[in-house]
């Protein structure tokens, strides 16, 4: 067989030279057809780690023009996190998301890419490194023209937070943007703060004021203070500004004249159950395949 073919093959597909060579030989030396055959096996591969916890990875934010993403793609070590192929097909489901009208996940895996859709992209690259890959999820925002985008990446995409803010000031959502990522708020306003939320809250601290000796009269005046504490702690814009700590992040955007519109966190891994496995099982399990 024309070792040249073979090589050939290996650019296409970076898979190894024994599997190129089979692949080869199961197609007749067509190289197209080899190509397929390495797709099926990669599939193959990918299958069989279906079972495995995805609970690392990165996270991502594209922008561009007046629409923005943020996604989050999991793998099974810090390692392949790191990668430039594992990074690269980030880059790619970020970029076919941003130029397509998909709303779930589901339809973004069957939107096209360089490898046919994104989820024959998943398989070819999961096949490659070895893990378990999945596209976790994704928010795509879009914005009016009065509208800024703020971005903020930590630790290599660990964390992921973008912002939408009413003004023209790109440094000033940027900024939100990072104090998004340092103090993980849940909401943007008071206002937008569930009713069941605070009600189970001040439940709980009247509960803790009549513990601490309280009579239920004045534990009730308590829950007031403490609310509002509580408040400071779920909500953006009454928490003090990670820069500059003088200022909430309101007064921050009111002395700019921004207005916070929309805003997403993404943690790799959140709300992930990570299995827990000793060493000499994991490795007792690689051996037995």
């Amino acid at each position: 067989m024309d070792a040249s073919l073979i090589k050939k093959l290996k650019d296409m597909t970076n898979a190894g030279l024994m599997d190129c060579k089979k692949a080869l030989e199961a197609s007749n030396e067509n190289i197209d057809e080899a190509v397929k055959w390495l797709r099926e096996k990669g599939i193959s591969k990918a299958a069989k780690k279906a079972d495995r916890i995805a609970a690392e990875g990165s996270s991502r934010v594209l922008v561009e023009g007046n629409n923005a993403v943020i996604l989050e793609v999991n793998c099974e070590t810090d390692f392949v996190s790191a990668n430039e192929k594992f990074t690269s097909l980030i880059d790619r489901i970020a970029k076919a998301i941003i130029n397509s009208d998909a709303k779930t996940v589901e339809e973004v895996l069957e939107l096209p890419s360089e490898e046919g859709t994104v989820n024959d992209d998943i398989i070819n690259v999961t096949a490659t490194m070895g893990e378990k890959i999945s596209f976790r999820r994704f928010v795509k925002m879009t914005k009016a023209d009065n509208e800024v985008f703020g971005k903020y990446i930590h630790m290599g995409g660990k964390i992921s937070t973008l912002v939408l803010v009413e003004g023209d000031k790109e440094e000033v959502a940027n900024d939100v943007a990072m104090h998004l990522a340092a103090m993980n708020p849940k909401y943007i306003s008071r206002d937008v703060v569930p009713a069941s939320e605070i009600e189970e809250e001040a439940k709980v601290l009247k509960e803790q004021a009549i513990n601490e000796g309280k009579a239920p009269e004045i534990a009730e005046k308590m829950v007031q203070g403490r609310i509002n504490k509580f408040y400071k702690d779920i909500v953006i814009t009454e928490q003090e500004f990670v820069k500059n700590p003088e200022l909430t992040v309101g007064t921050y955007l009111k002395n700019n004249s921004c207005t916070l519109k929309d805003m997403i966190r993404f943690e790799v891994g959140e709300g992930i159950e990570k299995k827990e496995e000793n060493f000499a099982e994991e490795v007792a399990k690689q051996i037995n395949g």
